[in-house]
């Protein structure tokens, strides 16, 4: 197995808990659109909203990258709350929550025109707070259905969850299951 990150702490987090588990992975700091693998891999996932964050051309970079990784007929699965059919008929432009004793605040701008989610995250935790900023490229089923076609993938099946239910207009996530050609 191995696993891809750009962010140092998470890599350091992945290796402690593959030893801790007495599993054999390699972990690479790297950007996502870099894996250099060809026909390694007998499978691939992209899971936690990972996915979106490189616009149109770094993402469709990224699904090319995977496919070239992946051995034919072996599969990709895709993990997302950010695609279009999921995000925009729930989309709050404010939120509030409670995450422990940390006070999170997102608030969200969608920019129709560029299909952009630019979100301006608050965390406020013993009367201190951190803001950032992020921008997601939104996508359709189809959309995401013509990219990875581009990329050598075929789509094969969609959910709306992990217990496999249909995907439609409205659920929570997207489970994308692709196939190398």
């Amino acid at each position: 197995m191995t696993g891809v990150d750009l962010a140092a702490e998470f890599i350091v987090e992945a290796k402690a808990s593959a030893a801790g588990a007495g599993l054999e992975a390699e972990f690479l700091e790297q950007e996502m659109r870099a894996i250099d693998a060809a026909a390694e891999f007998d499978g691939a996932f992209c899971f936690g909203n990972s996915f979106g964050y490189l616009g149109y051309q770094g993402d469709g970079a990224f699904l090319a990258a995977v496919s070239r990784a992946l051995k034919p007929g072996r599969r990709f699965a895709l993990d997302s709350g950010l695609a279009a059919e999921s995000l925009l008929p729930k989309l709050e432009n404010r939120r509030w929550l409670q995450l422990g004793d940390i006070l999170y605040l997102s608030v969200n701008r969608y920019e129709a025109a560029e299909s952009r989610l630019d979100t301006q995250y608050t965390f406020i935790r013993d009367g201190r707070s951190e803001t950032r900023d992020a921008s997601y490229h939104i996508y359709t089923l189809a959309e995401l259905r013509r990219m990875l076609a581009a990329a050598g993938l075929r789509a094969v099946e969609y959910y709306g969850g992990f217990d496999r239910r249909p995907y439609e207009l409205g659920s929570g996530r997207l489970l994308l299951v692709a196939e190398k050609e």
